[in-house]
């Protein structure tokens, strides 16, 4: 006898994904990128790791008791917000201004609007954007990586005071008699010097920067595990990459010593941890099919731009900000129609 056909209204769910289940993946796929970051730069990047993700994490709890919503951080989003948070941070950043970031990150990125599947911007980004305008110097102190000692001895600006500026970090740089230290990234590199360092170099994570942002190969490797387990939209990191790679192609084939090739624009800086890990972001990106793309391409496009024409070497923060608040007028214009519904002209209205 036939099984009988069960009809049942939408939605018609056919994986049971859940989303703590998908946070917790995310963080998953973040472990070897953190790995990394420590094993770059010592004990100063796993205390940063540490302290912005415990700051995350009361400031979430703080305000899920507060507003009386219960636990929430439970789900894992909040831990990867301040796992992102660090990655986007300089290895010797103040932990207290870390912990601010962190705080601001959660309570203004997140809270304020409701908490998880309300915010309109990258939480952690968020928090990184504060800091970037609190505290600009010590958001540009760059040390160096793979230093000797880093396992034994933190980077001195570790732990500066709360509210008092961190020491610098030249004589500490110094002792260490490192060769050919300038302590530049490679965006500052090439944007001020014209010097362009070896994409393999780049590519693979042999250079100084952020915590996190160094590998683009580990990233790649980490977001495409999370894709190949659809959880996250593929479509969105592919079109980061290629509007920014599109985008730096025509200067660089106008003048290629002046500006970067797409390959450096592609592996430098921020723009793949924010292309898979942040742009990606399911609550601040558009759902269409169409607009995905178009956020995609905006946030590269406008990251090269920033990088190339603004005063800033980086640009990935304010491109996927700006992205995540044109994300839902975004949405609406590409809104297939409904099926059979006419759509509204002048004549019809």
């Amino acid at each position: 006898m036939p099984k009988p056909i069960e009809i049942r209204t939408s939605p018609h769910l056919k994986r049971a994904l859940s989303v703590d289940r998908i946070m917790r993946n995310v963080v998953f796929a973040l472990l070897p990128i953190c790995a990394f970051a420590v094993f770059q730069f010592g004990l100063s990047a796993l205390l940063l790791i540490l302290t912005t993700t415990g700051a995350a994490i009361a400031t979430e709890w703080f305000f899920a008791r507060a507003s009386g919503r219960g636990n929430t951080v439970s789900d894992w989003s909040v831990v990867i917000t301040g796992i992102l948070l660090a990655l986007t941070l300089p290895p010797g950043f103040p932990l207290w201004m870390a912990a601010v970031a962190a705080f601001v990150g959660v309570a203004l990125g997140k809270a304020l609007f409701g908490g998880l599947g309300y915010n309109v911007m990258n939480p952690a980004l968020v928090g990184r954007a504060f800091v970037q305008a609190a505290f600009p110097v010590a958001i540009t102190t760059w040390t160096p990586a793979f230093a000797p000692g880093r396992f034994t001895e933190v980077i001195p600006s570790t732990f500066t005071l709360p509210f008092m500026q961190p020491i610098p970090v030249s004589e500490w740089v110094a002792g260490l008699q490192l060769d050919a230290w300038t302590g530049a990234t490679p965006l500052a590199m090439q944007k001020f010097q014209q010097i362009e360092p070896s994409v393999t170099d780049v590519f693979t994570g042999m250079i100084a920067g952020s915590a996190g942002e160094t590998s683009a190969l580990l990233i790649l490797v980490c977001g495409l595990w999370l894709a190949f387990k659809r959880m996250l939209d593929w479509r969105i990191p592919v079109a980061v990459m290629a509007g920014a790679a599109l985008t730096a192609l025509p200067f660089w084939l106008l003048d290629s010593s002046l500006y970067p090739s797409p390959w450096f624009v592609l592996f430098s800086g921020g723009l793949m941890l924010g292309a898979w890990f942040m742009a990606s972001d399911m609550v601040a990106s558009p759902v269409t099919t169409s607009g995905v793309v178009i956020y995609g391409l905006f946030i590269g496009i406008l990251t090269v731009v920033i990088r190339l024409f603004g005063g800033l070497v980086e640009g990935v923060m304010y491109a996927i900000l700006l992205a995540n608040a044109a994300g839902p007028l975004i949405s609406s214009w590409t809104q297939p129609r409904v099926y059979g519904a006419v759509k509204k002209t002048r004549e019809t209205e």
